[in-house]
């Protein structure tokens, strides 16, 4: 028989509580961001918001930084450079919302991002024989018209998981595509010309929202993108952003915690639907010219690839990772041509070394919940002694332990097998 058969022996009491103590002990979290988030979060909110407000004014004045290194000229124009990269960081921020919170795997997302630009260009150009309408206007009409596409695609499909949901997407954005080519209103490969763009006229009488000015195109989609960050931020700290965090971690359960799991993946598939065709009308706007070779598989990866390089989970790691994407590929023109080849070796390195991207996601979604956390960890709780009825400690006393003191560890009970006097009756 061998020496480890036997009973085992189970923890008493002081044993367990001394392995609740040490789980409930807070564990050094790895990462070289993670001491600039601590201190970030020890912030006074008013001090956070005035350190947001320098960003904010950084970030306008981003066109007017063309310096080396920075600059992508002489190859590209340095505004329209920042322009590409408002774009392609508000697509990021759209996808994050269905594959960074909900947990959806879309591969499809181009599809709403061709729609937004497919609609501002049939109600803005000269080519189209639709009616037309001022420009602006075609904004909140692309939301809604992606939206609608976006709940029609989620209805009958988002009650598959992983790998079966992403081919339907995959497939969803190439139909999209080849409708485009092959219905004739929407002219294929020969496209919309001249799409509009918002009024307005410099002092000689070029047109400030002009194809070749990326700096009023890149403070519009700017502002934009705060609007954009503000409502997502509110809404992840919101009921909805939690059912959709408890999709994402496992929707099994939290179907039976009651959960209406398909209701909300449709919101998170309609919101991220409205933002990408958002985009995509901006896109248009500024190019002038839309056609079917703009929204192939490619552009797809790439867009999730923005969110993936970020963090996946949070608007601001997908904002990061969505101008990165944009930006390496017009900075370094002489590579431009391999950008798929660096990303997919990016991406291999980032899960190996920094799985959950530049960013990672936060892991506390209440609204207060850092107070709350900090008020948790300043005042911890004495567990109740033998024989107390309530919160009063093994003593009677009912005052709380001081502050930083490690919480005290009942005394073992008796055991009758073992702490009968000899001779007596366990």
């Amino acid at each position: 028989m061998s020496t480890n058969d036997g009973p085992r022996v189970l923890p008493d009491a002081r044993t367990e509580q001394a392995l609740d103590n040490a789980e409930a002990a807070p564990t050094k979290r790895g990462g070289w961001l993670q001491p600039l988030r601590d201190r970030w979060n020890r912030l006074p909110r008013q001090i956070q918001w005035l350190w947001m407000l320098i960003v904010v004014a950084l970030a306008f004045a981003l066109p007017y930084l063309n310096f080396f290194p920075l600059t992508t000229e002489p190859g590209n124009d340095w505004p329209l450079a920042c322009f590409a990269m408002a774009v392609y960081a508000l697509i990021a921020v759209g996808l994050n919302v269905v594959v960074g919170f909900a947990g959806l795997l879309d591969l499809g997302y181009v599809a709403f991002f061709a729609i937004g630009s497919y609609t501002a260009a049939m109600l803005t150009s000269p080519d189209s024989p639709f009616t037309k309408i001022p420009y602006l206007w075609t904004l909140p009409i692309a939301m809604a018209v992606t939206m609608f596409f976006g709940v029609v695609l989620g209805v009958p499909t988002l009650r598959l998981r992983g790998d079966y949901l992403a081919i339907v997407t995959l497939g969803f954005g190439e139909i999209v595509r080849i409708l485009a080519t092959i219905i004739p209103a929407l002219k294929g490969q020969v496209g919309f010309q001249n799409v509009g763009h918002p009024p307005g006229l410099a002092a000689n009488g070029i047109p400030i929202f002009s194809n070749s000015n990326g700096t009023p195109w890149y403070w519009m989609t700017l502002g934009i993108i705060i609007v954009i960050l503000l409502l997502v931020g509110n809404l992840e700290r919101s009921r909805v952003g939690r059912a959709w965090i408890a999709i994402r971690e496992d929707e099994d359960a939290a179907e039976i915690m009651g959960v209406p799991t398909f209701k909300y993946k449709v919101w998170a598939f309609a919101i991220g639907a409205a933002v990408g065709g958002l985009s995509g009308s901006l896109f248009a706007g500024q190019v002038g010219f839309v056609n079917n070779q703009k929204f192939d598989v490619q552009t797809s990866i790439l867009f999730l690839a923005a969110v993936v390089l970020g963090g996946s989970g949070n608007k601001v790691g997908a904002l990061l990772g969505g101008a990165l994407v944009a930006y390496i590929p017009l900075r370094f023109t002489a590579i431009a041509d391999y950008k798929y080849l660096i990303f997919g070796v990016a991406l291999v390195l980032l899960m190996i070394f920094r799985s959950k991207g530049l960013i990672p996601a936060k892991e506390r979604l209440l609204a207060y919940g850092r107070h709350a956390f900090e008020y948790l960890k300043s005042t911890p709780s004495r567990p109740p002694g033998p024989g107390s009825s309530g919160s009063s400690g093994a003593s009677g006393s009912s005052e709380p332990p001081a502050e930083g003191a490690p919480r005290p560890i009942p005394p073992a009970p008796a055991h009758p097998a073992t702490d009968a006097p000899s001779g007596g009756v366990a």
